[in-house]
Order: structure tokens, then C-alpha cells, then sequence
């Protein structure tokens, strides 16, 4: 085990903590973006905000809400782009404009009835620290501050807007069983 990552799962523990898992929550800019953000003119004399999202992360809360897990998004930040693209994605519950997270959460967890231990979280920074430090499995993307990767389960391959939230999802449909059947769905193989 790496001495900078304590909490860091070895794979069969990392697949028993995803086996439980029943709400993703997600931090947005720097996770399931890059977390760049452009302003660009509007038109009108003004400024919109724009940011990108990754297609196939976007495919995977698809097949993750098919197989019953819920989803979530907790930002610091405030954007229209989130809300349209958490519309399309049917995501359950937005939550925006929140540099401290944890009443976000813990309103999440009441609604959804689920306990810190089925929950996973996403994260890049500071602020998703105390999410971390209490969800049954903690995710740091790969480009997350050191002092996040430290308080990760699992730290992904894929930096945050380039498949990382997919690499998580495929991992949670896997321990859970859903991977085989959605591969058959598209004539492929099971595993």
C-alpha cells in the first residue's frame, strides 16, 4: 500500500464496499468536468458560463439509475449548464452553490434513506474532504488534490471530465451484478 494513500482498498475490499453502494453522489467541476470554465459572449451584451461533460460518464448514470442506484450532484458552484445536463440525465438530486457540503448531504441521505456506509462520493478538493471522510466508499479522481487522494478508498485512473465518474460507475454495476446483463444488451460479451 502506498504510504500517501492510508485508506486506499485493496481490489476484493474495494469490490465489498461497492457490492453495498446504493447512492453515487458526485462533486461537478474538476470531477465530472475538467474543471475549466469558459465565458463566453451570450449574444446579448452578456457572459454565459460554459463547461464540458464526458459522454460516456453520461452513459454510465444511465445504466446506473437502470440498475437502481441513485445519483446526485454537489457543487460549490452555480451553473445553468448542470442543471440542464442533470435534467437530461435524470440525475435525483442537485444540489448547487454549496462550498460546504455536508448539509447537502446529509438532506440527500434522508431523502434517499440510505447511510453513510451506501453511499459512494466523487471528489477533487477541500471541500469534498468531509464527504470523503464519511461515505462507505470514498473516490478521488485522478487529477484531486494530494490532500483528497489521502482520504480516498480508490483513486481512478481517468482524470476528473475524462471517464472517471464511468470508471466508478462500471466498478459499482460490476460488484452489484448489472455489468454482464447491460454488455448482453449491447451483443457483447459477458465477462
Amino acid at each position: 500500500m502506498n504510504k500517501n494513500h492510508k485508506r486506499l482498498l485493496p481490489p476484493k475490499l474495494l469490490h465489498r464496499h461497492a457490492k453495498r453502494i446504493r447512492l453515487l453522489l458526485s462533486d461537478i467541476d474538476g470531477v465530472l468536468t475538467n474543471g475549466t470554465l469558459y465565458y463566453v459572449p451570450d449574444g446579448k451584451g452578456g457572459i454565459v458560463e460554459a463547461k464540458g461533460f464526458n459522454s460516456q460518464d453520461g452513459m454510465g448514470f444511465r445504466w446506473l439509475q437502470e440498475a437502481g442506484i441513485l445519483a446526485g450532484w454537489i457543487s460549490g458552484r452555480e451553473s445553468p449548464g448542470v442543471v440542464a445536463r442533470a435534467q437530461i440525465l435524470q440525475i435525483s438530486y442537485l444540489y448547487q452553490n454549496h462550498l460546504s457540503k455536508v448539509g447537502p448531504y446529509e438532506e440527500i441521505l434522508q431523502k434517499a434513506q440510505v447511510v453513510d456506509e451506501e453511499v459512494c462520493y466523487l471528489g477533487d478538493d477541500l471541500t469534498d474532504s468531509p464527504l470523503l471522510s464519511r461515505v462507505g466508499l470514498a473516490v478521488a479522481v485522478a487529477n484531486a488534490v494530494p490532500e483528497v487522494k489521502k482520504h480516498a478508498h480508490y483513486v481512478t485512473r481517468a482524470p476528473g471530465g475524462s471517464g472517471a465518474a464511468r470508471e466508478v460507475i462500471e466498478i459499482l454495476l460490476k460488484a452489484q451484478g448489472h455489468w454482464d446483463p447491460i454488455l448482453r444488451k449491447y451483443g457483447l460479451p459477458a465477462t
